[in-house]
């Protein structure tokens, strides 16, 4: 794969200093290995009537579309079977809650894949394979780009949620640049993978710092809303669900509201998917 050119401006010592508290690590989980978990799904039955299914359509490959079926507005966890999940630590902790749902019920989320290392940013990717400070997701034990990653796991749906890590050091416009090259090279390499651009969500409002504001985020997801209509890639707007009522993460919903004030609790992975399988177009 060619090696992407990089347009970094000067930092400054506060944004380093910023993005340094951001080495994501899944709170509480004593495992910051990148994993990917496979389980073998059934598709899920219902016994509602006929009048509560609807048909979703699939449509963002910019080819054929596919038509899910979904019941009482929710796709089924089968849905997932082809995704990856693509973030940081954030999601990482994700991660770590289906896998744990999966030991009861070996359907949940379907066969969906997780790329979650911590410390992770479209700006790491977008560094030199090795190099320095690169971070990259591994996948059965090997190192790689993104793009080459979601191509040796055969994904067609791919679920994406950076940008913790990279608007303390890119500023929003630069971060946001970051993820439409990310991208494209993810599209290069999978041109049949649709793209869910995930919203970054939002922080405890005591653990707010520096650029790293619920206000910048708010920002940066905008410019992630126009980038994705502007390229045919669906947007979906997590944060909107993990708000109080002044636009900072719910408590409840955090693992480490004393802290960094990112990371998610259990019920706060619940309304994450709920919220992914009511709003998938």
């Amino acid at each position: 794969m060619n090696k992407k050119k990089k347009a970094f401006g000067k930092i400054l010592l506060p944004a380093i200093l910023a993005a340094a508290l951001l080495s994501l690590t899944a709170c509480g989980s004593g495992d910051s290995s990148n994993t990917s978990t496979i389980s073998n799904v059934t598709n899920e039955s219902s016994s509602a009537v006929s009048s509560a299914h609807s048909d979703k359509t699939d449509s963002n490959t910019n080819g054929a579309s596919t038509v899910v079926s979904s019941v009482n507005g929710e796709v089924p966890y089968s849905f997932f079977n082809d995704a990856v999940f693509v973030g940081d630590s954030v999601s990482l902790k994700l991660n770590l809650y289906v896998s744990a749902q999966r030991k009861t019920d070996s359907n949940f989320m379907g066969t969906a894949q997780f790329l979650t290392p911590g410390s992770y940013g479209t700006g790491n990717e977008l560094k030199e394979l090795g190099s320095d400070n690169s971070v990259h997701p591994s996948y059965n034990g090997t190192e790689m780009y993104l793009a080459d990653a979601i191509q040796s796991m055969g994904a067609k749906k791919v679920f994406i949620m950076l940008g913790m890590n990279d608007i303390a050091v890119y500023g929003n416009d630069g971060a946001v640049k970051n993820m439409e090259t990310v991208l494209t090279e993810i599209k290069e390499k999978n041109p049949e993978t649709s793209i869910y651009v995930q919203s970054m969500t939002p922080i405890v409002g005591t653990a707010q710092t520096g650029s790293l504001t619920n206000e910048n985020l708010n920002i940066y997801n905008a410019g992630l809303k126009t980038m994705c209509e502007q390229n045919g890639y669906t947007y979906l707007d997590v944060a909107s669900v993990m708000k109080d009522s002044e636009g900072n993460l719910k408590r409840e919903y955090c693992s480490d509201p004393d802290n960094m004030g990112v990371h998610f609790t259990d019920e706060g992975c619940k309304v994450w998917i709920d919220y992914l399988r009511t709003h998938i177009a």
